[in-house]
């Protein structure tokens, strides 16, 4: 199965991005719940107009936070520390998380019950998001696809493709009709023993969303949140210009930009083969799986971008648009409100949903 290549050798070392400060460029990461290593915080000082900042290695990647109308330091600790906390709860591979003993069965089950669980609100609330694109994908998009993820680990030293037969037997645990939640009374229950749920193409943008949720909260009204590549503004700049939010071109270097975006208080959010990916026997394998044949989506895309209010919405639809395809990906997006979206298709050529361009000032750099 080759997926796509332009010099696959040369791919391999431009699988992460990084955002810059002045002109940011989104560059997506999976959250597979690693703890943090090191915290690099740069900030201003106290008496500066200057805005100020931190960055840390936090949910497996580069966390900044960036306040343009606050000298608040606190706040940027705090965010850091929400990240933390999310962390604790949405981690699908540290054993002291709730998702990971939910999945392990470590958890008690609710009275009266085999396979129900008590779990925080939290966790009950970002489960139900989850199976909400779910059902609209028809499970393009399978937040029960942890059996199936657990298997490829692309940020092995020396990643793999993993056995066919490994795969073949993870596929029928692949079911998110295996999952309920009840959201009132924050119980989960996993109808197999085999069920698991993978939280790691949602669970960034349910965060940022927190994030904002307490800066706004603070009084702040320019910021910007970026959870490695997902970014969420909040207002505009303090001189009442847009964010310019810049795209990375899939497989160039991290100056190159596809497109540059004018962007006030929405989410960014972008899915592509290019975000974690690596080459065996010529043939490149990235981290979007199709829970029905275990293996990389190869429908002809290499990117796609969500617009929209909530961060944890356009992480979900990036995914799942991105899984559907060109044509079905680009129905679903423009039968949503408030959510605006462009796809990369594999020669380079961008397709933009009905009206994007007249609702947001978008410039190509080709």
């Amino acid at each position: 199965m080759i997926l796509y290549h332009i010099s696959a050798k040369k791919l391999i070392t431009r699988c992460t991005f990084s955002m810059l400060a002045a002109s940011l460029i989104l560059c997506p990461a999976v959250f597979s719940g690693c703890s943090a290593k090191t915290e690099n915080v740069k900030n201003t000082d106290a008496g500066s107009q200057d805005p100020i900042s931190a960055t840390a290695i936090k949910l497996n990647t580069a966390v900044t936070v960036t306040i343009y109308d606050s000298q608040d330091r606190e706040l940027l600790t705090e965010c850091m520390n929400l990240c933390d906390k999310y962390e604790k709860i949405f981690s699908r591979t540290a054993d002291d998380s709730e998702l990971y003993q939910l999945n392990h069965r470590e958890l008690t089950p609710v009275k009266g019950t085999e396979d129900t669980y008590q779990v925080s609100a939290s966790l009950a609330e970002l489960v139900s998001k989850g199976l909400d694109y779910s059902v609209l994908s028809e499970g393009a998009f399978d937040i029960a696809i942890e059996p199936l993820t657990s298997l490829w680990d692309f940020t092995a030293e020396n990643p793999k493709v993993p056995k066919d037969s490994l795969i073949q037997a993870a596929l029928p645990k692949c079911n998110y009709h295996n999952i309920s939640v009840d959201t009132d009374k924050n119980e989960i229950t996993l109808k197999t023993d085999d069920t698991a749920i993978e939280l790691g193409a949602i669970a960034k943008g349910y965060i940022a969303d927190r994030l904002k949720d307490y800066l706004v909260s603070q009084n702040v009204k320019s910021a910007i949140i970026n959870l490695g590549g997902n970014v969420l503004c909040i207002g505009e700049k303090t001189d009442n210009s847009a964010f310019k939010i810049g795209i990375q071109k899939p497989f160039a270097d991290r100056s190159e930009t596809i497109a540059v975006m004018d962007i006030r208080d929405k989410s960014v959010v972008s899915s592509g083969i290019y975000e974690r990916c690596f080459e065996q026997d010529g043939t490149l394998y990235h981290h979007l799986l199709n829970p029905k044949t275990g293996y990389p989506y190869d429908n002809g895309l290499i990117a796609v971008t969500i617009i929209s209010d909530q961060s944890v919405d356009g992480d979900a639809l990036s995914t799942t648009c991105f899984a559907l395809g060109l044509e079905d990906g680009m129905k679903l997006a423009e039968s949503l409100d408030d959510v605006q979206a462009f796809f990369v298709t594999s020669d380079y050529e961008i397709h933009y949903t009905r009206d994007f361009q007249k609702k947001i000032k978008v410039t190509e750099t080709e």
